[in-house]
């Protein structure tokens, strides 16, 4: 009898088409209007997009705050009051709204993160943690873990239906991670401070120096990839890998003013570069051997859901 190919690459958990990628730039940076000029994410996002191989699906996102761009609407912390109020995909928002515009729904990110089989995610370390977009996007993917996929049965929102619901066997049944199996890749980079420092972790310009103590400085003799340790756990605590070695961190224009410190620099600094090659080289890696994650079709059309049917949302 002929072997079913098909059949046999999905019991060993892979599927025959191409690779599907989904790669994110995070600064919150925009070319057009102040700053006027371009982020070190999007620079790095497209390089990695030239780097990976022939064949494999590519999607790219640029989350900067370009003007008039809707922004990523904040997170309502529906699961603190039922996790069965949580709904997946998020519906505190809809597309195409008049009132709350979202890029999470107006770019499709639910459906573009559901269809690909690994996801990069490219950003700044801002404040010793990611970038606003960046936490602002997995914020509103606390729904991919554990989110009610049955928004009906608590009417849209209603709390009182959602807490019960919660609380029946069914919900032990309908209750998954969304997204379970994909690979989730972090890479961010920072500038130590850049010229504002005095070599001890302390600011230069400080009126009262001795109120703290430098030694506690967040990152001083940290990895400074710890900055994105938040939305990593929160994906490997949904059942999305990130192996260690697809969490890279590097810096760019240590010492330098801001002004001498954008892409063309970056381009120059050849040790912060090799850094981010060899990042996506572990992440081509890691993707080929692992092979296309199953059900990412029916994912996608879930996460392309939404119970606003006339496209507009109350919030």
């Amino acid at each position: 009898m002929p072997k079913d190919n098909k059949s046999e690459s999905l019991v060993h958990g892979t599927e025959q088409r191409p690779l599907r990628v989904f790669l994110i730039a995070g600064s919150q940076r925009r070319l057009h209007s102040c700053p006027s000029l371009d982020s070190k994410a999007r620079a790095l996002m497209l390089r990695m997009a030239a780097m990976m191989p022939a064949g494999w699906q590519v999607d790219v996102e640029d989350l900067g705050n370009e003007h008039g761009k809707p922004k990523i609407q904040s997170c309502n912390a529906c699961v603190s009051s039922s996790m069965a109020l949580c709904v997946w995909p998020c519906n505190c928002y809809g597309p195409g709204s008049d009132t709350q515009p979202d890029l999470m729904w107006n770019l499709d990110l639910y459906g573009r993160l559901a269809r690909a089989d690994a996801w990069a995610i490219i950003g700044p370390v801002n404040w010793y943690g990611p970038s606003s977009n960046i936490k602002l996007m997995f914020d509103r993917l606390v729904c991919m873990n554990g989110g009610n996929p049955r928004p009906d049965l608590i009417e849209k929102k209603d709390m009182l239906k959602a807490q019960a619901l919660e609380r029946s066997p069914l919900w032990r049944e309908i209750s998954r991670n969304h997204l379970s199996g994909r690979t989730a890749a972090f890479f961010c980079y920072g500038d130590d401070g850049a010229a504002e420092e005095d070599g001890r972790g302390r600011p230069t310009r400080l009126e009262h120096p001795e109120w703290f103590d430098a030694g506690k400085h967040p990152m001083r003799g940290k990895d400074e990839r710890d900055a994105y340790l938040g939305p990593v756990w929160q994906c490997r605590y949904s059942d999305i890998e990130v192996p260690d070695q697809l969490w890279g961190c590097t810096l760019f224009g240590v010492g330098k003013p801001y002004a001498d410190d954008q892409v063309d620099d970056m381009m120059k600094e050849s040790q912060g570069i090799a850094a981010f090659d060899d990042w996506v080289r572990a992440f081509v890696a890691h993707v080929e051997k692992k092979g296309p994650v199953p059900g990412t079709e029916e994912a996608e059309r879930s996460a392309q859901t939404t119970t606003n049917q006339d496209k507009k949302t109350v919030g």
